[in-house]
């Protein structure tokens, strides 16, 4: 790593990884790929200041869900185990938007109100994960928004757009 990156110090931060990810160390150049923002239809979600999810070629990122109802900012009641359960369906529900499925999320980071419940938000996890799970972080948190248990980001593979 030390070598290649000798190699492309010149070319910038950006350059260099994008070189290193795509392995196109020989050509310094990569095409750049234009992102594609996605706002949610609902005039709730729409009124917040972030997209649903981002499109760059064959990622889509999927901005933090908690368990809010959908079409409200109301979250779902009953502590982390119903809230886990409808930030993930939130998830769901965007990624069908976009043409992918659960089964196309690669990465997850987890961000939780009390690390304690770790256990409890994974018993809801694993209803809809399974081997092989997506990459995956948690993290404890001091306070979420709207006073949520849990907030559930994903990155999935997809088709780039074209």
């Amino acid at each position: 790593m030390r070598k290649q990156y000798a190699r492309h110090a010149s070319l910038g931060l950006c350059a260099m990884l994008a070189a290193s990810i795509s392995g196109c160390a020989k050509n310094p150049e990569p095409s750049a790929v234009a992102p594609r923002f996605f706002t949610a239809p609902d005039s709730a979600m729409r009124a917040l200041p972030f997209s649903e999810a981002v499109q760059v070629g064959s990622l889509l990122f999927v901005s933090g869900q908690i368990g809010a109802l959908p079409g409200s900012l109301t979250l779902a009641p009953g502590g982390i185990g119903p809230e886990s359960k409808q930030a993930i369906e939130n998830i769901r529900t965007i990624l069908a938007r976009h043409g992918a499925t659960l089964k196309d999320v690669v990465k997850c980071s987890i961000f939780l109100a009390d690390i304690r419940e770790w256990a409890a938000f994974n018993e809801v996890y694993r209803q809809y994960f399974s081997a092989p799970y997506p990459a995956r972080s948690a993290f404890g948190a001091n306070g979420l928004a709207m006073g949520a248990r849990v907030e559930v980001e994903c990155v999935a593979a997809v088709r780039p757009a074209s």
